[in-house]
């Protein structure tokens, strides 16, 4: 950041007074310009035995599988965020969200809120975002190219959790991700 979105005037790098961390702060208008994590909101849409994913079409992690998620905008909550990227990414339609995974991500900014989730009917497609949607078993799913640590993380959990079915709130840091080939 470079100028003021209060003003337009430049802004300047320093903790400012009764604060601990370094923020923008603007020198006409005292503006103080915080920068906070940004909340990714995702489904794991689930039909009878299987979860529906989605082959990435854009980057990060191009062609890899994740669960229908994206960032949190403005004014929705965290259920119409999931509820949204899961139609815009899946062109499909889900109900009774319910929290499930919670993951701090500090080293890139992110919050991720998972949430199982019901698809409504298997009226479902590939979104501009997606190369390909399809539904999988347990024993199916392409673990090996999964796009993030949150994605396979929430399955292992999913998994695990529905032979007890008990389905508890998950919350957890994750370690940043090392760098792997791509799969295609």
């Amino acid at each position: 950041m470079n100028f003021c979105s209060q003003c337009g005037n430049r802004v300047t790098r320093m903790i400012p007074v009764g604060d601990n961390r370094p923020r923008h702060v603007c020198g006409q208008c005292a503006t103080v310009h915080y920068e906070n994590p940004r909340i990714v909101a995702g489904c794991l849409p689930v039909w009878g035995e299987q979860v529906l994913l989605c082959r990435r079409a854009i980057e990060p992690r191009r062609g890899y599988w994740t669960l229908p998620a994206g960032f949190m905008e403005n004014g929705e909550t965290t259920e119409q965020a999931a509820a949204r990227e899961t139609l815009e990414e899946a062109c499909a339609r889900v109900r009774s969200l319910s929290l499930y995974t919670l993951f701090d991500l500090p080293h890139i900014s992110q919050v991720y809120m998972l949430f199982r989730a019901e698809l409504v009917d298997l009226d479902f497609a590939a979104g501009e975002e997606s190369l390909e949607v399809r539904l999988f078993d347990e024993s199916e799913i392409p673990w090996a190219e999964l796009a993030f640590p949150t994605i396979g993380r929430t399955l292992e959990c999913f998994f695990a959790d529905r032979r007890q079915n008990v389905f508890p709130v998950r919350n957890e840091p994750l370690e940043p991700l090392r760098p792997r080939s791509s799969p295609r």
